[in-house]
């Protein structure tokens, strides 16, 4: 396991080994968005089983971005209290703390936000969700502000760095994609135009946040859609990324569902992950499906992934990554 127990340095964070909790949502916020016990516990629990580096799930940055009650949020000053004191928990027990910003877009809950959910193009989320309502200019450039603000309150909380969220459907991929944005502007005129908010958002949180902070993409490198993003797209996009500003690239898929068909198996955005990490000139998550230590050490090992997300098996056994440097990891199989 000398792969997965290494240490890696990210713009001066060293993480002790190269395992990631990664955006899972925990639905123990309150109404407001507020951290709870139930949130530091759960955070707690895994910094101090030995992850190397946790991502604080999916935290709105506006009110019109929210896709469940009970989720957290930074859109205020005063949420910065209620996260510190967990921030502080994290690191106390060894790990980075990232927090991902994300606004869902047109997966936005309209019973949560009280109004249509809003998009790049007056489109469906899924088959069974209602259509959205095309952004105007002045709602992006909100857009762009809340990310750059909310950025800026997670550095006043601690935080080691953030993640924007750019996958699984969420407004940045909706942005991205051409199966979501059908836009006539700037901002969907082919590649470079679809392209054009989350470089714009790279930018205005790296100028919120100074050269300090790290800051993460979450890329939906795979649509897994017909006409949608394909992973000869995402090394397009990747480099891009990160010569705005982007320090660690990672990698996901699925506009709409986490998990068509075909993706199965244990690492199954790992061919993905070591296509991107070839092109883009710095590192690289992959999460997916990943359950046994052996298959983390070998993506780590094999240079498909820098850091490898450990998601399910997280949730299941937070001590996982202790019981992994110690051998004694019980799989499903093997009960």
């Amino acid at each position: 396991m000398s792969g997965l127990f290494s240490s890696i340095d990210i713009r001066g964070l060293k993480l002790r080994n190269r395992i990631v909790m990664p955006p899972m949502a925990s639905y123990t916020g309150t109404e407001e968005g507020y951290v709870t016990p139930e949130t530091s516990e759960y955070y707690r629990a895994r910094a101090a089983g030995g992850v190397g580096l946790i991502i604080v799930e999916h935290t709105y940055i506006l009110p019109s971005g929210r896709r469940h009650r009970r989720q957290l949020g930074l859109v205020s000053d005063g949420h910065v209290g209620f996260l510190r004191p967990l921030v502080d928990e994290i690191h106390r027990h060894g790990a980075g703390a990232v927090v991902q910003l994300t606004h869902a877009g047109a997966r936005a809950a309209a019973e949560v936000i009280g109004q249509a959910p809003i998009a790049p193009s007056a489109v469906k989320a899924s088959p069974n969700e209602p259509a959205a309502v095309a952004m105007d200019a002045q709602q992006i450039d909100q857009v762009i502000n809340a990310f750059a603000a909310c950025a800026r309150r997670a550095a006043d909380a601690g935080f080691d760095g953030v993640e924007l969220h750019g996958a699984h459907g969420y407004l940045l991929n909706q942005f991205m994609s051409p199966v979501t944005n059908t836009r006539d502007d700037e901002y969907g005129d082919g590649p470079q135009g679809r392209l054009l908010l989350p470089l714009r958002v790279i930018r205005a949180v790296r100028k919120a946040v100074g050269p300090e902070l790290i800051i993460m993409y979450r890329l939906g490198a795979d649509d897994g859609l017909p006409g949608g993003i394909t992973p000869e797209d995402a090394r397009e996009i990747a480099p891009r990324m990160v010569a705005a500003g982007v320090d660690v690239i990672d990698v996901s898929g699925g506009l709409r569902g986490y998990q068509p068909f075909e993706w199965k198996g244990e690492g199954f955005f790992a061919d993905i992950s070591s296509r991107v990490k070839a092109v883009c000139g710095a590192p690289v998550i992959v999460t997916g499906g990943v359950k046994s230590p052996a298959t983390a050490d070998s993506i780590i090992s094999e240079s498909r992934a820098d850091l490898v997300g450990i998601g399910r098996a997280l949730l299941k056994d937070p001590d996982w990554a202790v019981k992994a440097r110690r051998g004694r990891v019980i799989l499903p199989h093997q009960l």
